[in-house]
């Protein structure tokens, strides 16, 4: 990647998953200079698809919606080239009575949700936009009219202003003391999240969830299980993906994958066919996993001198659909900030 020490970017975005690639295209297309960077190995965050002994599973988000017209059309421009498909219209709740569909599909991405966030990296690259992985950045600090930003490595990059996309106490972390107004913290400090445990179970023989392979379980200890080869993303494996409700996943959070496991693989057991067993099963966990107090509005501007921006999954709406709206509506703010500087000055009249 290209080091930018010398060089004022006009955004840096901290947060390669779906709220801070949306806002990098939205700016990269507009004409700005654009660096996001993002702790992890790739991009993506919770759009997470894991290669399991010959097979795929998501196991961060599952699946998505669309509620609003604007993402509906990115939507549809992703279903066009091949890259989402309806999965279902509705989930079982596992009971002999299924759960009614209610209407509105549940898209799924070819070969694993991540597929989405590499789609969505190689179209920012392609406006401008410079991607940084394995960069965690540690602080951020006013520097004259804009910000610097810290890495682990000591590299830093500076930039007119930012963009924090990663869950709101990890942004908040970032900031080392620096002054936010009250009611501005108030907001940021008062959004919440629920932790996610997940397993990923290889079963040899067959998995008996219901049509289209999954249940879906609000409130219960284990609340969601997928088959993944019936979801169509891994052809090569049975590999099923459980996540644990928020109360559960708080309550055992930090208790050893071995005991975990056993939880999981208790819930997984009544939807095994016949003579079929796990034979690999992984934990995984994410802390901030799903919003439950949010901002209402789809980003926060803090009134700091240089633009200080706040967006994701946690702001306007949750779920997926949600964090893309954020991302976007991040990106129409900046745009209409700085455009207007940006474009030369009309010539005088003869």
């Amino acid at each position: 990647m290209t080091t930018t020490h010398d060089v004022v970017q006009d955004v840096v975005i901290v947060g390669a998953g779906l709220s801070g690639l949306m806002a990098a295209i939205r700016l990269g297309t507009a004409g700005l200079r654009v660096v996001v960077v993002d702790k992890g190995r790739s991009v993506g965050g919770r759009l997470a698809t894991r290669r399991v002994a010959g097979g795929r599973a998501d196991h961060g988000a599952q699946f998505f919606t669309v509620r609003h017209e604007r993402f509906g059309r990115w939507v549809e421009e992703w279903r066009q080239i091949g890259l989402v498909y309806p999965w279902s219209h509705g989930w079982s709740d596992g009971s002999l009575a299924s759960t009614s569909p209610d209407g509105h599909p549940r898209y799924a991405v070819q070969g694993g949700m991540n597929n989405l966030a590499r789609h969505l990296a190689t179209q920012a690259a392609a406006s401008g936009v410079l991607l940084r992985t394995d960069t965690r950045v540690t602080a951020l600090t006013p520097e004259g009219a804009g910000w610097q930003f810290t890495a682990e490595a000591g590299t830093a990059l500076r930039a007119r202003a930012a963009v924090l996309t990663a869950p709101v106490p990890q942004s908040l972390a970032l900031l080392r003391g620096l002054h936010l107004a009250e009611p501005e913290r108030a907001h940021l400090e008062r959004i919440r999240y629920e932790p996610a445990l997940c397993a990923l179970c290889v079963v040899e023989g067959g998995v008996t969830l219901p049509e289209p392979g999954a249940v879906q379980r609000p409130g219960a200890e284990i609340a969601w299980i997928a088959d993944n080869q019936r979801k169509g993303i891994s052809p090569g494996a049975t590999v099923v993906t459980l996540h644990a409700g928020g109360e559960w996943s708080a309550a055992h959070y930090d208790e050893p994958d071995e005991r975990v496991e056993a939880a999981f693989s208790a819930a997984l057991a009544p939807w095994l066919a016949e003579g079929a067993t796990v034979v690999e099963a992984q934990v995984k966990r994410w802390r901030y996993a799903a919003p439950t107090v949010l901002h209402p509005e789809r980003l926060l501007r803090a009134s700091s001198a240089a633009p200080l921006l706040f967006g994701g999954d946690a702001f306007g709406e949750p779920r997926v659909e949600g964090a893309a709206l954020s991302g976007l509506a991040l990106g129409d703010a900046l745009v209409a900030e700085f455009t207007p500087a940006r474009l030369p000055t009309p010539a005088p009249a003869q």
